[in-house]
């Protein structure tokens, strides 16, 4: 009988999730092919000549990067904040009493024994554990990035000018970003199992809005795709 009442669950949460997994697996791919086609890569490629611009003029731009980098770790900490704060929210209900556990029968489709409304809470407990996690690690490296893009090379020993290079920072900075972005995803992937309270109709139906909008967000249309067939024109006319 709980097999019946739980085949939605069964048939469209991990179709939902299929969904989401696909696109980003297929948006993976089009950052390391063609990555001025996307926004991840075309931010990626511009933070490496920030870097390298305000590591030659640090004398005059140090506060900007400070600042810059400011703001990115605030808002690291905040997703990192709403993460743990969440976790804590939604541990308090597993382990509480209340009504507040058990959904609405008469509204919803799906399973709502005790094992699907555990199931429910704990993946996104899990989730948001993880979303927590990405943002810490991002601060850290982010930290890293604002200490040594301010290191005085001229007065540090040769072997220290040989390791603490642009590409270094860089690729700790890149790092830090992709951290920030993968916690950021695991958030956003959080909103399809909230609605998974209320039943699996609306996971799947928020997993393809959600797609929707991030490619709507991740994609470069118009002249940001024509400069990337351009670059791509210049590299194979290089090659000949």
């Amino acid at each position: 009988m709980e097999w019946r009442k739980c085949y939605l669950d069964a048939i469209l949460v991990p179709l939902g999730f299929l969904i989401s997994l696909s696109y980003h697996v297929w948006l993976w791919h089009k950052v390391r092919t063609e990555p001025l086609a996307t926004i991840m890569g075309t931010n990626a490629r511009a933070r490496r000549f920030w870097v390298s611009a305000m590591m030659k003029d640090n004398d005059k731009k140090n506060i900007l990067v400070v600042q810059t980098l400011r703001n990115t770790i605030m808002g690291s900490t905040l997703m990192a904040t709403t993460s743990i704060l969440l976790c804590s929210g939604l541990a308090a209900v597993i382990s509480s009493t209340y009504s507040v556990k058990k959904p609405l029968n008469d509204s919803v489709y799906g399973g709502h024994g005790d094992f699907m409304v555990a199931m429910k809470y704990v993946t996104l407990l899990t989730i948001f554990l993880f979303s927590f996690l990405c943002h810490s690690l991002s601060i850290r490296f982010i930290n890293q990035v604002n200490i040594l893009i301010n290191t005085p090379l001229q007065q540090a020993d040769p072997e220290m000018v040989s390791i603490v290079t642009p590409e270094y920072i860089s690729e700790l900075l890149e790092k830090g970003f992709v951290l920030n972005i993968v916690g950021n995803r695991l958030f956003y992937a959080a909103i399809p199992l909230l609605l998974w309270i209320f039943g699996p109709v609306l996971v799947f139906l928020c997993s393809v809005t959600l797609v929707l909008v991030l490619y709507n967000l991740d994609v470069v249309f118009g002249s940001g795709r024509k400069c990337c067939k351009m670059d791509e024109g210049m590299r194979n006319g290089d090659l000949v």
